[in-house]
This record gives structure tokens, C-alpha cells and sequence, in this order.
């Protein structure tokens, strides 16, 4: 397959630059307007031309994402261009769903893909026939931006077990939304509960493909545009620990100049590289016409070592700002915070290496990946 990130390599610099200008004067100032995200063209960056959007890949919006990641920014785009336009690109055509996605481009719909984060699970909601129509019922707790959304993209189950997508409006009868707190003030989650929400036939959206294996390529998209954040935000912590360390003077010399110091530095650096190979491969699969478990292979993989990463850059950095790093000020606690929960979210580290140990188990040893492998331990 080629390799996506290196060929457009040139393009992704100049996305990141324009990115981080945008999320950098947007958080400057409070709240990111969602009308300026859409009209810098981010929203539509996987959606076909055809639809007004921009015809790229999960690539380019990786990129955006790290940025995100970088800028400790929040707001409702990684559930949106990652995960709930990741869903509708799998679903059968039709016109109800080419209309979301044309909406969703411009910046008019906010859907958002009802997960809870559990990767060994189908989905909790069912629909009951009822003729003319279905009804929905379940639940689901900390879906990412609940609050932001203007409508929800339900994974449900119908009577004969097949796997489906419900169009379920944020404001109908039946469905209620309860905000839950995390460590991370930068986001925000909801519960959804559904009791018997009335859902016209048109709204319930099939597959293209096997069900099982769609879902299970959305959920590795989500998994992997949380890494891309994790080495966004490992990076500016890099970044600040560097000025600090070049800056601070102790004894008449710049901490900077201290062997132990410079060791950290180094240390931070190449985690960084690790993971930024490992998410380029996953992003790379996930750029594919296809989805296979090497794919899931690579998701995993740069799930479980990114986040893991990221919170050990974060407090490395804490660390070595001295008292300072333990400072409201100081802003790191934000990104420590938003590190933590990226290792929580969907799948922790220890649970995305359990997937991966039982894959090789069941393939009868390390395949050729062996070396993608080791740094994830």
C-alpha cells in the first residue's frame, strides 16, 4: 500500500501550520466557532466532492486532529470528522444520508456517533418493529460532545440481529441527555438514554458492507484519532519544556545545559518518534479501501503506546518546570489532564494489548509486525 503520510508530506505541513494558526487564535479567545472550522474546509476533508466536500482521506484529518491535540482545543470536530462522518462513509447510499453528510460539510449538522467506549461489546440500543415504524431503546454512557451535537448517528441492533444505524434528532420525544464530568475540562460527555424513541423506517441506515466489520473499522478510527491527539499534545509539552529549559537559570547556567536534563529531553523526543511512526501506519491502514485485522493490529497498537506516552511526557514536563510545572499558571495541568483521559477513552492501553495478545495467540505467533510490536509493550 502506499504510503499516504509521505507522499502528501509537503500538503500536511502546510494543513498543520494553518491548523495550529486557526486553533491558536480561536482558544486565545475563548470557544472555537464552528462556522470558522467549516469554512476552513475541515469538516468536509474525507466527504466526495459530490457532496461539497474535499475528496482526502482519514490523513489529512489525523493532522488536524494532532493539532487539535497540540492546542488543548475542544469542541465537537473528532466526533464529527473522525467518528460519525467515518460511520456515515460506510452506510448504503441514499438520499437522506448524502444530505447529512452535504449538511455536515458546510458546517449546518453536528452529528455525532453514539459510542461508549467499550471495544468488546455490541451495541446496547435495539429497535422493536412496529410496523409503520421503530422504536429505539437503550443507553449509553460518556459519549464524546453528547452536548454539541444537533442530532445522533444510534449503532442498533433490529430484530434479526442485524447491525444498523439510527438518524435519531437530538431534541424527540424519548430521548434524554445527561452531562457527565471528567477530568478533562477541554471536553465534554454525555449520557444517552433512549425509551422508546419513535424512528421512521427512513431514518435507519444499513451497511455497505458486513456490519461486525464496519463498526469495528469505526471504532479503530476513533482509537487512532485519540493517539493522533495524544502525540499533539506530547509535542507541545516537548515544545514548552524545551523553552523553559533553555530560559530557567540555576547556578549561573541554563537548566538546559544539565546532563539529566538534556536526558529527559532526548527521552521525550524519541517516545515522540516512536508513536508518530505508529499512528503514520495506523493512519495509513485506515486510509485503505479496506479494513482487515492488520489494520486493527496497527490501531491498537498506536492506541495503546501514544496514550501511554503522552501521560508520561506530560508529567516528565511537570517535572522539570520545578515548581512552576505544579502551578495553575504554568497551563500544564490542562494538558496532563486531557493526556489521562486519552489513555482512558476508548480502550486503555492494557486493554488494546489484551486484543493484541489474543490475535497473535489465535495467528499462532508474531507475524511480520513483530517490530511494530515491541515499542507497545
Amino acid at each position: 500500500m502506499t504510503d499516504h503520510v509521505e507522499d502528501f508530506t509537503a500538503f500536511h505541513d502546510e494543513l498543520a501550520t494553518v491548523a495550529r494558526d486557526v486553533l491558536g487564535s480561536a482558544t486565545s479567545a475563548g470557544a472555537i466557532d464552528w462556522m470558522l472550522i467549516a469554512d476552513a474546509g475541515w469538516l468536509g476533508l474525507e466527504i466526495v466532492d459530490e457532496l461539497d466536500g474535499a475528496g482526502a482521506t482519514f490523513a489529512e484529518i489525523a493532522v488536524i486532529l494532532r493539532e487539535y491535540g497540540r492546542a488543548a482545543a475542544g469542541g465537537p470536530y473528532s466526533a464529527v470528522a473522525s467518528a460519525a462522518v467515518g460511520a456515515l462513509l460506510l452506510l448504503e447510499t441514499s438520499p437522506s444520508r448524502d444530505d447529512l453528510l452535504r449538511q455536515t460539510a458546510k458546517g449546518e449538522a453536528v452529528p455525532v456517533l453514539v459510542q461508549s467506549g467499550d471495544l468488546l461489546s455490541h451495541s446496547a440500543f435495539e429497535l422493536i418493529d412496529e410496523r409503520d415504524e421503530y422504536t429505539l431503546s437503550g443507553s449509553a454512557g460518556f459519549v464524546p460532545d453528547a452536548s454539541h451535537a444537533d442530532r445522533f448517528l444510534v449503532p442498533a441492533t433490529l430484530p434479526d440481529g442485524t447491525r444498523v444505524v439510527v438518524e435519531v434528532a437530538k431534541d424527540c420525544s424519548g430521548l434524554s441527555i445527561t452531562e457527565q464530568p471528567v477530568v478533562d475540562e477541554t471536553r465534554s460527555f454525555g449520557e444517552i438514554i433512549a425509551d422508546g424513541v419513535a424512528v421512521p423506517k427512513s431514518s435507519v441506515h444499513h451497511f455497505s458492507g458486513d456490519p461486525d466489520k464496519s463498526m469495528r473499522r469505526v471504532n479503530d478510527r476513533t482509537a487512532v484519532a485519540i493517539a493522533c491527539d495524544s502525540i499533539g499534545v506530547s509535542e507541545a509539552m516537548l515544545d514548552a519544556t524545551v523553552e523553559y529549559v533553555c530560559a530557567r537559570e540555576q547556578f549561573a547556567r541554563k537548566i538546559g545545559s544539565f546532563q539529566a536534563v538534556k536526558h529527559s529531553c532526548a527521552d521525550m523526543l524519541v517516545q515522540i518518534t516512536i508513536a508518530r511512526k505508529l499512528v503514520a501506519k495506523a493512519v495509513n491502514a485506515l486510509c485503505a479501501p479496506e479494513w482487515d485485522e492488520q489494520s486493527a493490529v496497527a490501531a491498537s497498537m498506536a492506541k495503546s503506546f501514544a496514550t501511554a506516552m503522552a501521560v508520561d511526557i506530560a508529567g516528565k514536563a511537570m517535572q522539570l518546570h520545578g515548581g512552576m510545572g505544579y502551578t495553575w499558571e504554568s497551563g500544564i495541568h490542562v494538558y496532563l489532564k486531557r493526556a489521562t483521559l486519552n489513555r482512558a477513552q476508548f480502550g486503555s492501553p492494557a486493554t488494546h494489548r489484551k486484543l493484541l495478545g489474543a490475535r497473535y495467540l489465535e495467528s499462532g505467533g508474531l507475524t511480520s509486525d513483530r517490530a511494530y510490536c515491541s515499542p507497545a509493550r
